[in-house]
């Protein structure tokens, strides 16, 4: 597998992208891209072309904007083994990302500034998409004492968003003291809503009536809700920002929907996985399916896709998840919690969403470009297609079903729970500031290996 980075490339001077169905409108139009930004559209857009202008035919592609994950795990540094910040970058750029925020989980965690830069300036150097550290909530994870916030806030890595992902912050005064201090630079807590005294530290699967049959230790859905509810009454309070990361109850639907007509500033993500997969994959104990939150039942996933189609969840987020085969390949019980999601994320929207006819692709520009840029308060992603944005654009084959194949991902991991499955709707294209960094599964500079 190629490792070439894109940083070595430099973009066209000038590209026009022939006739997009841009937003998926019904209309054919063209872009021209100069100097990494939207020039014109439309028919303007030939007309201004300058000589020596590169050709990228679209006809019958849907274009919309660089997709933006709020919830990443690059594993680097720490568990290169399992991702690098360059791998997880080729896959989302693959995914049609052109964004990525990267979890604080890390080895040394993400709590200071040294490494919060370090991050930021890997994924510069990667140059697949801008990689954006997520700073911890509290020094190492441990939940009792705040970390370098502000620091991080005002680094050169620019840290607006805080979470402790895998380990809730426990401590409603402490959730408060950090809400209250990141309210000063419009920063967000994104918060992992789970009352570990609800769930003991076995619990691997959603609580119910097939947990018992599988003899699995089971956490409920309402370990989950108990935070949500918590976290956006401190919202309310404090007057500042909550994420509710990867809501996977219909419990905790309800309670986010409520805030949000009471004007608390909560926002929400769901992931690819917990909008299609359910627990009943669990039968067959394959660890693959192990993730947390657990996959729920059908009838909390029908809700969670309901939400996201009537803007109650705000985005779509993947989780990305990677683990070498040796902490994967082990009973149920004790594998590790997690999958892959970067590569796929379209296809599992565009299958459950947009096929369906539940949602529009504008829709899908909303909740996994534009929505998750405002939340992270990225200034150069989720701008939309207009003249002077810069020229951060995903071609979707809307047409196209593929079956998932484990083998090619670009990942250095192998926990893909999207093995073997179809799904419509396939990115042909990323585009990063005017340069092409993937096409059709490929990384710029594998095409001419």
């Amino acid at each position: 597998m190629s490792r070439t980075t894109t940083r070595d490339v430099a973009p066209d001077p000038a590209v026009l992208v022939q006739g997009a169905d841009v937003l998926g409108a019904g209309a054919a139009r063209d872009v021209l891209v100069v100097d990494g930004r939207i020039a014109a559209l439309g028919d303007e857009a030939r007309q201004q072309a300058p000589s020596g202008t590169r050709t990228l035919a679209a006809d019958g592609l849907v274009l919309l904007p660089g997709f933006v994950d709020l919830h990443t795990h690059l594993r680097e540094p720490g568990r290169e083994d399992a991702e690098t910040i360059s791998t997880g970058s080729q896959a989302a750029a693959v995914g049609g990302f052109t964004a990525v925020l990267a979890m604080a989980n890390t080895d040394p965690v993400t709590d200071t500034t040294e490494v919060a830069e370090r991050v930021h300036d890997l994924g510069r150097r990667a140059g697949y998409v801008d990689v954006h550290p997520v700073g911890a909530v509290t020094k190492g994870l441990a939940g009792t004492e705040l970390a370098e916030l502000g620091l991080m806030a005002r680094s050169r890595a620019r840290v607006r968003v805080f979470s402790d992902d895998g380990h809730c912050v426990q401590d409603a005064r402490l959730m408060r003291r950090a809400l209250e201090y990141v309210k000063a630079f419009d920063g967000v807590i994104s918060q992992h809503s789970q009352d570990p005294r609800l769930a003991d530290g076995t619990a691997c699967c959603h609580e119910g009536e097939l947990s018992g049959r599988l003899g699995l230790p089971g956490w409920p859905a309402v370990a989950e809700e108990v935070v949500v509810a918590r976290d956006v009454m401190l919202a309310r309070h404090t007057g500042s920002r909550v994420h509710v990361a990867h809501v996977s109850t219909a419990g905790s639907v309800e309670v986010v929907r409520w805030a949000k007509a009471q004007g608390i500033d909560v926002t929400a993500e769901v992931t690819p996985h917990h909008l299609m997969l359910t627990q009943d994959l669990l039968r067959g104990y394959d660890p693959l399916f192990k993730v947390n939150p657990p996959l729920r039942p059908t009838e909390d996933a029908q809700v969670l896709q309901e939400a996201l189609a009537d803007g109650t969840i705000d985005c779509v987020a993947t989780d990305h998840a990677p683990h070498v085969r040796q902490d994967k390949e082990h009973a149920f019980v004790d594998a590790a919690f997690g999958m892959l999601g970067l590569e796929t994320a379209l296809g599992v929207v565009s299958t459950l969403m947009v096929q369906t006819g539940r949602m529009s692709w504008a829709d899908v520009a909303r909740v996994m470009s534009q929505a998750p840029a405002r939340i992270a308060r990225l200034t150069t992603q989720g701008l939309g297609l207009a003249v002077g944005s810069p020229a951060n654009l995903t071609l979707v084959d809307a047409g196209r079903t593929v079956t998932v194949d484990a083998a090619l991902s670009k990942s250095l991991s192998r926990n893909n729970p999207w093995h073997g499955r179809e799904l419509t709707g396939a990115v042909h294209l990323t585009m990063l500031r005017g340069r092409v960094t993937a096409r059709e599964g490929l990384v710029w500079g594998e095409e001419e290996q």
